[in-house]
């Protein structure tokens, strides 16, 4: 094995969270199957192993760089928030908002439709939340759908919106697949503040005539971009075609293509432009490649990587479904703590192998593309890619999972042959 130092390695792109079915808005999209993968995108740019350059990634002299300090030019206290909200932000010790805050909140508080372009991590969930908190307390008829591309980014947007609302009334209902769907049936009766859900559930509420968009004037888009490459796109525009306009509506995505302005020109009105996207991977991040000659076994390469010193959390990402369990397994039989997360899980089994990870109850996690993007994991001392990236941009999400929250964090790709 040439270990060259800390690298990442992400895996094909996932979809998950749908049941596959007639579908009368949806033709045009290949059916889900439950959770499965879409596997390699080569067409958009994918690494292949014979012409992946290592040097690109790696980074094993870290230069300290003077990096100029962000000023904000408010304070939450400085926001026209009701007061209960501001008591709930200080309560949470926040006082001065991340860019995207600072930049966004004022503009979502005109009822502005804006596009915020951020990197993972930067606050976005907070950005949009807290002035629609503040929207619902001074109409309380007022309905807010957050379409998301995973199950696991839905929670996470539903927990942190019980953390800025505790005491003021607002409900929320989580909605997405790889869940029964009677209990979010029950949930939308009791007529939330707040949906949020992933596209293909969404969309299966709304033929159930369970879920009436016809009162929701407010929409968020987050992650569009990962909504568009997992295949959503005809969803979500036959869910926005069933909202009133004009609505506002709110996109954050991490990447401005082609595909995402026109997303831009069709759902949004003159909205405003808030892009706060820094380097492209943090400096806090030691990148390198993991050599696995041929025929060397790559999981006595990865069990020689895990038992040394500072590997304390680690992440680990692989392509498949299949492959990530059977690898999770295999960890776990050789005396590891490792639990697993992949689209054949169920919600809740997800839940539990990432609250367990988060908890530092096991000390490895085996995931596929569920993992890379919109998680908040504290902790994390390395991600390790077993399968190589799709794309540059799913490498780019993958190593942001660690060298968070100031600290520092390793990244390692696998490279075979």
């Amino acid at each position: 094995m040439a270990y060259m130092g800390n690298k990442t390695r992400p895996t094909g792109g996932q979809r998950f969270g749908n049941k596959p079915g007639n579908r009368p808005f949806s033709s045009s999209r290949p059916p889900y199957r439950g959770g499965g993968n879409r596997g390699p995108q080569r067409g958009r740019g994918g690494f292949k192993a014979s012409s992946f350059d290592p040097s690109r990634f790696i980074n094993k002299t870290i230069v300290e760089e003077k990096v100029v300090e962000f000023i904000p030019t408010h304070t939450f206290a400085d926001f026209a928030f009701d007061e209960r909200i501001k008591a709930n932000i200080a309560a949470k010790g926040y006082t001065h908002p991340t860019p995207i805050q600072d930049r966004a909140i004022p503009e979502v508080l005109t009822g502005a439709d804006v596009v915020g372009i951020a990197n993972t991590g930067t606050g976005k969930t907070a950005t949009f939340l807290l002035p629609l908190i503040d929207k619902i307390l001074k109409n309380r008829d007022e309905k807010v759908l957050v379409m998301v591309p995973t199950r696991e980014l839905a929670v996470q947007i539903g927990d942190e919106l019980r953390g800025f609302a505790p005491g003021l009334g607002i409900y929320h209902a989580i909605c997405v697949g790889g869940a029964s769907i009677g209990p979010q049936i029950s949930q939308l009766r009791r007529k939330p503040n707040f949906v949020i859900g992933t596209p293909g559930r969404l969309k299966d509420l709304l033929e159930r005539k369970a879920l009436n968009l016809s009162t929701f004037k407010t929409v968020v888009l987050d992650e569009a971009d990962r909504m568009l490459d997992m295949g959503f796109i005809n969803d979500m525009r036959a869910i926005l075609s069933l909202m009133p306009t004009p609505r506002h509506t709110l996109f954050f995505s991490a990447t401005l293509s082609p595909e995402i302005e026109k997303l831009i020109g069709a759902f949004l009105h003159n909205p405003v432009r808030i892009s706060v996207k820094t380097r492209e991977s943090s400096a806090s991040i030691e990148q390198d490649v993991v050599r696995v000659p041929r025929g060397t076994d790559k999981l006595t390469v990865l069990h020689d990587l895990l038992i040394q010193p500072g590997f304390d959390k680690v992440l680990i990402f692989g392509r498949t479904k299949h492959g990530v369990e059977k690898l999770s397994k295999t960890l776990t039989q050789k005396g590891f703590k490792s639990e697993s997360i992949h689209g054949n899980k169920t919600q809740n089994g997800r839940q539990r192998a990432l609250d367990l990870f988060k908890k530092d109850h096991v000390n490895v996690l085996v995931a596929t593309d569920v993992a890379a993007r919109g998680l908040d994991i504290s902790g994390v001392s390395h991600v390790i890619n077993y399968d190589l990236p799709s794309t540059h941009e799913d490498y780019i999400h993958r190593i942001g999972r660690t060298g968070r929250a100031g600290k520092r964090g390793k990244a390692l790709t696998f490279i075979e042959g």
